[in-house]
């Protein structure tokens, strides 16, 4: 029995989002959850439906995004380049 298999409704669903996103490599998952990809792939085919599994498994095969060997450092990034600088000494106040 893997691990995948004993996490709650909650974990498994974040998992799944965690796959789904572009992003998120699968050495993050690993980190935050424990599971390997091949688990993350067995936990994605018994938790969706087949043709959303086949989907997702189609965009996933090959993404340098979803592996961190492959993947530029450009993509590590935590925020948008779009969003603005907040300064640590501005606080929003209400008058």
């Amino acid at each position: 029995m893997t691990k995948a298999l004993d996490f709650d409704i909650k974990d498994t669903d974040r998992v799944i989002e965690m796959a789904w996103e572009d992003r998120t490599p699968f050495d993050a998952i690993k980190l935050q959850f424990g599971i390997s990809e091949q688990q993350v792939i067995e936990l994605m085919r018994r938790e969706m439906k087949p043709s959303s599994f086949r989907m997702w498994r189609q965009r996933v095969q090959g993404r340098a995004t979803k592996h961190s060997k492959t993947a530029l450092s450009s993509t590590w990034r935590f925020k948008c380049n779009m969003q603005k600088q907040i300064s640590g000494n501005k606080i929003s106040k209400r008058i």
